[in-house]
């Protein structure tokens, strides 16, 4: 078999048991695909979206949705001219190279939000007709920015489609060694590939709470803050929820440019701005050494302020705590990677007199979440000390002299993280760490990945507290 034909039945294969997981793949029988990806990540109304695919059968159907508290449909089409194109062997990196199927004029009356697109193909026959089913269907995305940014809301919500595309393994490797081909770890990964992304598990809950309780939301990806930075002066609040792990240089320049001049942020995730990225390719790629930072061909000049790999690393010297308040250093896991795996996904409350749990009812030493594991999966924390039974941040690590912790959990590192973060403890114990402080403007962090689940689960506490935040910092 030559090394395109194997390259193909990977594919296929990898497709068909992703998409659909009923479909049973005979050894000796082909497989019907459709994958895809578009030119960019963000589009404003009256720009052009290209569709790059690739696909077994010339007809396929195209259906484009809005994911909100109401799946809306703006776009249905059959069209007749898909066509198989190779996977290079670095794709994951460099990406596929597919020319573009078709393009579509994004219309004003598509609100500002994250678009869904399902592809699906049926075979009409032939050595397929044996099977019992005969489809196959793949998603892919794009964003929505507002055409006129901040005139019906002064929310803005940044996706964390960075992070997507660093846990992609499609076409090779991610930045990750555990998932990548044959175990190896990529330092380059490219969106001009399949991607699917993190959106459901932590983003989509929050937006449809978010919007089924009134608030309106503008979208953008993650790279507009680098390459659209002019967005963010249209708004009051800006917000990352989930898992918003990676940040390129500029991306934070200008958030933290936007908070000295009054702006606000709040952070409904964990394990934010963690690594240090740099974009390429006008932003279709990002570059990550990760833990082999002397690797990065920038290591040898001497300047590390680029250097991509933690931002907490003492060449780079920029810990996360500067920005957000907290950072992976001083938190770790709860309730995963065998850490606190019998903990309670609670926070406890120290400071309930704050204006963050005003309506809550909460007293000293309450707990909340834990119905809903909001402290869950990977979590932020700072370095503090008891003072008269309260945590105070010993502001050490970079995380800002106004900063009060008003809640937290027990976070530990797994064994393996001590690799990555030198010179540390790795038997040390961190925390989850809710908490606020101001500088020009105000940055809010709950610390936690899986905050978003407490507004899945209706839990009433998380459902005020980010009230009460959304409500304050927008206005």
């Amino acid at each position: 078999m030559n090394q395109f034909c194997y390259r193909m039945l990977l594919t296929v294969c990898s497709v068909i048991l992703l998409t659909s997981p009923a479909f049973a793949v005979d050894d000796d029988a082909g497989s019907i695909f459709i994958e895809g990806y578009t030119n960019q990540l963000s589009y404003q109304p009256g720009e052009h979206i290209a569709f790059h695919l690739s696909s077994s059968e010339p007809e396929y159907s195209v259906e484009i949705t809005r994911l909100g508290p109401e799946k809306k449909t703006v776009f249905k089409e059959s069209r007749k001219n898909g066509a198989a194109y190779p996977v290079p062997e670095n794709a994951s990196s460099h990406g596929c190279g597919w020319p573009a199927a078709f393009e579509l004029t994004i219309p004003d009356s598509w609100q500002s939000g994250y678009y869904n697109v399902r592809l699906a193909v049926r075979d009409r026959g032939g050595k397929f007709i044996q099977r019992n089913s005969r489809t196959a269907e793949t998603n892919l995305f794009f964003i929505v920015r507002p055409k006129q940014p901040g005139t019906q809301t002064k929310i803005l919500i940044q996706l964390s489609t960075n992070t997507y595309n660093a846990y992609n393994n499609w076409g090779g490797s991610s930045l990750y060694s555990y998932h990548g081909r044959a175990n190896l770890q990529g330092h380059r990964v490219s969106f001009d590939r399949p991607l699917a992304g993190q959106f459901g598990n932590w983003e989509y809950p929050f937006i449809v709470w978010a919007e089924s309780n009134g608030y309106q939301l503008d979208y953008a990806a993650n790279s507009d803050l680098e390459f659209h930075p002019e967005l963010l002066q249209d708004y009051k609040l800006v917000l990352s929820v989930g898992h918003d792990e990676y940040w390129s240089a500029a991306m934070r320049d200008h958030l933290e440019n936007y908070i000295k001049q009054g702006g606000n942020v709040a952070f409904f995730s964990g394990n934010s701005v963690c690594w240090q990225v740099r974009s390429e390719d006008e932003g279709r790629a990002l570059t990550c050494w990760k833990q082999w930072y002397n690797l990065d061909p920038l290591f040898p000049d001497g300047d590390h302020r680029l250097l991509s790999t933690l931002w907490s690393h003492h060449l780079v010297n920029r810990p996360e705590n500067q920005l957000t308040g907290v950072g992976f250093l001083y938190g770790g896991y709860h309730k995963s990677h065998g850490q606190f795996m019998d903990g309670s996904g609670a926070y406890k409350v120290h400071r309930p007199e704050h204006w963050v749990f005003e309506k809550t009812n909460i007293k000293q030493g309450d707990e909340f979440g834990g119905k809903d594991t909001i402290v869950g999966y990977e979590c932020d924390g700072c370095q503090f000390e008891m003072k008269d039974g309260l945590p105070v941040p010993t502001f050490k690590d970079g995380t800002p002299r106004t900063f009060q912790i008003l809640a937290s959990c027990p976070a530990k590192w797994a064994p393996g993280d001590s690799l990555w973060y030198e010179r540390f403890d790795k038997d040390r114990v961190g925390a989850a760490i809710l908490g606020m402080y101001t500088n020009g403007g105000t940055v809010f962090t709950v610390g936690s990945t899986d905050w978003a689940h407490g507004l899945r689960g209706k839990d009433p506490i998380v459902q005020q507290v980010t009230k009460n935040i959304l409500d304050r910092l927008s206005k």
